[in-house]
């Protein structure tokens, strides 16, 4: 994990309520924050680990997964550029530890606030305090909604749903059955049966570690039937 150099200019403009603090209020900000670069494959915090800063996302993608009981790992969610992580978010605000996994998806570049430019901040001003407050509540929402999805959605659909996510603009992804099985918090038997439907119905075509989707609008379809009714 290596740092860059703090510019007003270069990473307030990702947040554009950062950009309503006063200037002071600002420069305080970015003078006690870092900007870091973490590889892609790298560990940004993980379970039993103090959380001492709060992390803004510039570019890339973070992988937030836990291990269930049986061992089997969940993924709980991604953050993407522009948004604040929820379970580090969480874990400053209340002093505790992470009981997740945090992994750079790929070349990751974050805002990382210390734990006291954020008191700090959170004591100074009211617009800070909006900013992750607002932030916070649009993460809860995104969970409770992945919680709605895996409680009461069927596999198939959930499955569907997240290889149009996951595909690039050709239809392409790169996933083995264990890896999608990961995403959705089941056991890879299961992604192996449904995919094999799927490419029986001729939606897919499998190759090693690749998936190609064939028909995504009949994909697109079945997700769009299921939240419908």
């Amino acid at each position: 994990m290596t740092l860059g150099q703090n510019n007003t200019t270069t990473w307030l403009s990702h947040f554009p309520g950062l950009l309503a603090l006063p200037p002071d209020l600002q420069a305080t900000l970015t003078a006690g924050s870092e900007v870091i670069n973490v590889p892609a494959g790298d560990t940004i915090f993980q379970p039993g680990e103090a959380a001492d800063r709060l992390l803004l996302l510039l570019d890339g993608t973070i992988l937030v997964r836990q291990k269930s009981e049986t061992g089997r790992d969940v993924t709980l969610y991604r953050v993407s550029e522009g948004d604040s992580c929820i379970l580090t978010t969480a874990c400053v605000l209340t002093f505790e530890d992470y009981s997740a996994e945090g992994t750079a998806e790929t070349d990751v570049r974050a805002v990382a606030i210390p734990r006291e430019t954020f008191d700090d901040m959170l004591a100074r001003s009211k617009l800070f305090r909006e900013f992750i407050f607002r932030a916070y509540s649009q993460r809860i929402t995104d969970l409770f909604s992945l919680v709605d999805d895996i409680v009461f959605q069927r596999m198939d659909v959930r499955l569907a749903a997240r290889l149009l996510e996951l595909a690039d603009d050709s239809g392409t992804l790169r996933a083995t059955h264990q890896t999608l099985a990961s995403e959705l918090g089941t056991a890879r038997e299961v992604i192996s049966r449904t995919m094999a439907e799927f490419q029986r119905r001729a939606w897919v075509e499998q190759s090693r570690g690749v998936v190609r989707l064939t028909a995504r609008e009949e994909l697109e379809r079945m997700v769009r039937k299921a939240r419908d009714t």
